[in-house]
């Protein structure tokens, strides 16, 4: 699977007001992986900043006088993104915007959902700790993800920070071997029977062996979360039994 993890910085927080995209970063991933490619543009706006939003970039209008404009960059931008899963942090400010961009340009471009599909991080977030602070600073945090270098907010900078929360974030989801090429291969071979056991199951369960490597593994695993979260799950579950 193919992602582009993905931030946009702005002049302003609305496209409906006339704002525009100053800067564009995209990281991709490959199998939940860093592929070591990443896409990155700064873009001349057409127009000044709103007032306070060059603060949060650090951006000028001098800086970007001779950078290129968003017709300039989109068929290379598209290229790159073309077929992927975009993860974003709120995702509708960042697609409005890009729609916004698109919709300047005429009808040809159409809409990025004619050529992606988006996963909004921020709706996840929310989902896996509601009534929290899941702003990226504070999922950052969360994750023991190393933000001190973000004094100002830059699209790659961000969507690199991005992408090491999101990996936290769904810890668990991809990493099981659904990807891996020899399970593709038996895939193709032939069907592959999962045995599940039921609650309602009376029948012995299974009993898996681990060696002391496996148990060093694991042993090593659940400190490493400890150090990043504060605390494992694992130590609560132990506990209770």
């Amino acid at each position: 699977m193919r992602q582009i993890v993905l931030d946009t910085e702005t002049t302003g927080l609305e496209w409906k007001k006339g704002n525009r995209i100053v800067e564009i970063g995209c990281v991709e991933l490959i199998e939940r992986r860093p592929s070591g490619r990443t896409w990155q543009r700064y873009i001349h706006p057409e127009r000044e900043f709103e007032p306070g939003a060059q603060e949060v970039t650090g951006l000028t209008l001098e800086f970007l006088a001779g950078k290129p404009k968003f017709g300039e960059i989109v068929d290379d931008f598209l290229a790159f993104v073309d077929g992927a899963e975009l993860v974003i942090h709120n995702a509708a400010f960042d697609i409005g915007f890009l729609d916004h961009e698109l919709s300047l340009l005429g009808p040809r471009y159409g809409r990025m959902s004619d050529r992606v599909r988006v996963e909004d991080s921020l709706e996840m977030a929310r989902q896996r700790f509601p009534g929290q602070r899941n702003s990226l600073d504070a999922l950052c945090k969360r994750f023991g993800v190393d933000n001190a270098h973000r004094q100002l907010h830059g699209a790659l900078l961000d969507a690199q920070l991005l992408a090491e929360v999101y990996l936290a974030l769904t810890a668990g989801q991809g990493e099981i071997g659904f990807g891996d090429a020899t399970e593709i291969e038996q895939a193709k071979a032939g069907p592959k029977v999962a045995h599940f056991v039921s609650s309602h199951d009376a029948s012995p369960r299974p009993r898996v062996q681990l060696d002391e490597t496996d148990i060093a593994a694991h042993a090593a695993r659940v400190e490493t979360i400890r150090k990043k979260a504060g605390r494992c799950l694992w130590d609560v579950e132990v506990a209770g039994e």
